[in-house]
C-alpha cells in the first residue's frame, strides 16, 4: 500500500518532540513543492528536522554551511581540467539532492546567495557553458538563527519571496523539554527509518493539485494578499502575486494533510501567517509602537471577510 503524507508526519515525530509548527511546515513544503525556512534560536533541532525528513524518504541530503567565506561554486559545483585528457570536467555541488539544507543561510554574501536563488527557482545550476538539472522531488530548508547577528547578511527580498514559508521555532515547554532529556539525554537522537519513497512525493504532489479550490476561496486569498498592500505607516513592501500562488498551492496541500479534496476558509487561516510574514517589508515604526510583525499580520488577517 502506498505511503500518506500522514504516515511521513507519523515519522518525523518519533524522531521529533514537539514544534508542531516545524513538523507540519516540512510536510507541507514536500507536498506543495517548496522551499522552506526555518528560524529560531540554536539548539531546536532545526537540522534534525531537515535530516529526519530525508531519512524518512530514503532521498538524499546534503548540508551546505554558510559562512561569509562561501564561494558559489562551493554550492553549484565547479570544473577542474583533467590533464590526462586535455578536458574540463563538471563537479557537482552539494545543491544536487533531494532535500538540501541551507544552514545559517543569512551568513553567506550575495554573490553565494543568487547562486542558491537560481536552483531555488529555476530547479537547475549553472556550471560554466552548461546547465543541470537538479533532481525531483527538490527541497531547500534554510536555517536563521535571529539572536547571533554579527557577521551576518540581510536576504535580498526576491530570495524571502521564493520561500514557500517561514516558520518561527520557540523554545519548548516543560513537557516537551522533560520528554527530550528522557529520551536522548544519554543516546544520539534516531533518525527514522524509510517510511515513504520519492515516488509518493510525486504522488502527493498530483493529489494536491486536484484538489478543488472554490472561486469565493480564491477571492478570499487575494483578499488577504491585497490587504497587505494597503497604504500603511507601518507597511514599505506588501505580498506579491507570488504569495497568492503559494496560500492556494500551501492550502491544497494542507487539505490532504487532512485527507480532504476540498479546501476550507481554515485552511487559508491556519497557513496564512507561515506563507505571508517573510514576504512583507515592515517599517521601523511598527518595532517603535511595540507591535510585533506576526501580530499585525494576525490583525490583518483577521479583519478580511471570510466567505
Amino acid at each position: 500500500m502506498s505511503a500518506t503524507p500522514r504516515t511521513l508526519l507519523a515519522a518525523l515525530r518519533t524522531c521529533i518532540v514537539g514544534q508542531s509548527e516545524a513538523v507540519e511546515g516540512l510536510a507541507l513544503a514536500l507536498i506543495a513543492d517548496g522551499h522552506l525556512l526555518l528560524e529560531g534560536p540554536p539548539g531546536l533541532a532545526k537540522t534534525l528536522a531537515c535530516r529526519a525528513v530525508a531519512a524518512a524518504l530514503d532521498g538524499s541530503f546534503k548540508r551546505i554551511q554558510f559562512t561569509p567565506d562561501l564561494l558559489p561554486a562551493d554550492i553549484v559545483g565547479t570544473r577542474i581540467f583533467d590533464q590526462h585528457e586535455s578536458r574540463f570536467d563538471t563537479v557537482l555541488g552539494p545543491i544536487v539532492a533531494n532535500v538540501v539544507l541551507a544552514d545559517e543561510i543569512n551568513r553567506a554574501p550575495a554573490k553565494v546567495q543568487s547562486a542558491l536563488l537560481e536552483a531555488m527557482q529555476e530547479r537547475q545550476v549553472t556550471i560554466g557553458p552548461s546547465s543541470h538539472a537538479l533532481p525531483d522531488p527538490f527541497v531547500v530548508m534554510a536555517t536563521m538563527n535571529p539572536l547571533d547577528s554579527d557577521g551576518t547578511y540581510a536576504l535580498p527580498l526576491a530570495q524571502m519571496d521564493r520561500f514557500l514559508l517561514k516558520v518561527n521555532l520557540s523554545y519548548p515547554d516543560g513537557r516537551d523539554e522533560l520528554e527530550i532529556v528522557r529520551r536522548y539525554a544519554l543516546t544520539q537522537t534516531p533518525l527514522p527509518t524509510p517510511v515513504a519513497t520519492l515516488e509518493d512525493v510525486r504522488r502527493w504532489r498530483s493529489d494536491a493539485r486536484a484538489i478543488h479550490v472554490d472561486a469565493k476561496l480564491l477571492q478570499y486569498i487575494v483578499d488577504l494578499v491585497l490587504a497587505t498592500r494597503v497604504e500603511s505607516p507601518y507597511i514599505l513592501n506588501g505580498a506579491s502575486p507570488r504569495a497568492s500562488l503559494a496560500l492556494v498551492n500551501v492550502a491544497r496541500a494542507f487539505a490532504l494533510l487532512a485527507e480532504r479534496d476540498f479546501v476550507l476558509p481554515d485552511d487559508i487561516r491556519a497557513i496564512a501567517l507561515a506563507v505571508l510574514r517573510h514576504r512583507i517589508v515592515f517599517s521601523h515604526r511598527l518595532a517603535l509602537e511595540g507591535l510585533t510583525q506576526d501580530a499585525w499580520l494576525e490583525r490583518t488577517i483577521g479583519s478580511i471577510h471570510v466567505p
